[in-house]
């Protein structure tokens, strides 16, 4: 029998929202083909949220013996955690929950898991005790950067056949044009263009180049941004050797990349890249993280208190985030250093 692989840790995200939830029926629907994962977080929060018949967990002490109990039980690494009313935040959570992430990027480096998956957090929540990151991609930043430099990382959103980086992600619209720089985009494409190859095995990934203004600007007629700062950019990326195009007119761009003319398109500004992964599938979207020395996928919404306390919980992103992070884990364990 072939030894089954690396599992997935797969953090609690806060316990009053879907992460619990949707990790027992991810565990519950999972098939023959599905990758272990270990859930880290209160083992008493999913003895809580248990639907009841055939959901068995069993803790562990270390993510190797995730590999014996996945097949009869869900794996648990059991981080002490207060079990609140389902949809109804409790701050007394929130230590476990930022020790269930540093707990899975802990395994992940010291090779005992494959990827993190991280469920949904409340910024808001982790801000009342004290969490100074501006949210869960920079936490991981700093967790991956204890070693050495803080790396950059980098928001890709995987869904409806298109996977889309950002270039700025959280900030108004109206300073996304002084916060463009060719340097900037040129870093972002290279990481971009190295996690596609390494993390989702493609050998010479073609990307797209978003414009910011109307038209790419119209040669200058409609904003200058795409002549002055995205295509020099282009240029100097072409010249080392990554295949990207010039600055595309944003209606466009994406019909073409799902069209097969990009393997990844690279949006100048957060909703400009969100919202046709989003109008295209909703629920099933992923967002990965690039640019870190591990994998980290996570489902492409937030804890959803209200669909808690509705009981109209989704698990398709969750699914597909674990799908993803088993196909990185495979891409990335093949490919040439």
């Amino acid at each position: 029998m072939n030894r089954p692989p690396t599992p997935l840790a797969l953090t609690m995200g806060d316990p009053a929202g879907v992460g619990p939830i949707i990790a027992w029926r991810a565990y519950l629907d999972r098939s023959p083909q599905t990758r272990p994962f270990f859930f880290v977080g209160g083992s008493d929060v999913m003895k809580a949220a248990s639907p009841g018949s055939g959901a068995t967990l069993v803790e562990i002490a270390h993510p190797e013996e995730a590999r014996e109990v996945w097949p009869s039980a869900l794996p648990v690494l059991d981080i002490p955690c207060p079990v609140p009313a389902p949809g109804h935040p409790d701050p007394a959570t929130a230590p476990a929950i930022i020790e269930a992430i540093r707990s899975a990027v802990d395994w992940v480096q010291a090779g005992h898991a494959a990827a993190v998956v991280t469920n949904p957090i409340s910024k808001a929540l982790l801000y009342q005790a004290g969490f100074p990151h501006p949210g869960h991609t920079e936490y991981l930043a700093e967790l991956a950067g204890r070693a050495g430099p803080t790396p950059r990382p980098v928001m890709m959103l995987c869904g409806g056949g298109l996977r889309v980086a950002l270039t700025t992600i959280h900030r108004p619209l109206a300073t996304v044009s002084s916060a463009l720089s060719s340097g900037l985009i040129a870093e972002i494409a290279r990481i971009t263009d190295k996690a596609l190859r390494r993390d989702f095995g493609l050998t010479r990934p073609r990307i797209g180049l978003c414009g910011l203004n109307p038209h790419a600007g119209e040669d200058g007629s409609i904003g200058r941004e795409e002549l002055e700062v995205i295509n020099p950019a282009a240029e100097r990326l072409r010249s080392e050797g990554v295949d990207i195009s010039d600055a595309r007119p944003s209606d466009v761009i994406f019909h073409e990349a799902r069209e097969g003319r990009f393997d990844a398109v690279l949006a100048m500004y957060h909703d400009q890249g969100l919202i046709p992964v989003k109008t295209l599938d909703l629920w099933g979207g992923v967002n990965t993280t690039l640019g870190l020395p591990f994998i980290r996928t996570s489902p492409d919404h937030g804890v959803a208190y209200d669909a808690v306390r509705a009981g109209r919980v989704r698990t398709e992103s969750l699914v597909a985030a674990l799908n993803l992070a088993d196909a990185m884990a495979h891409a990335r364990s093949v490919s040439t250093p």
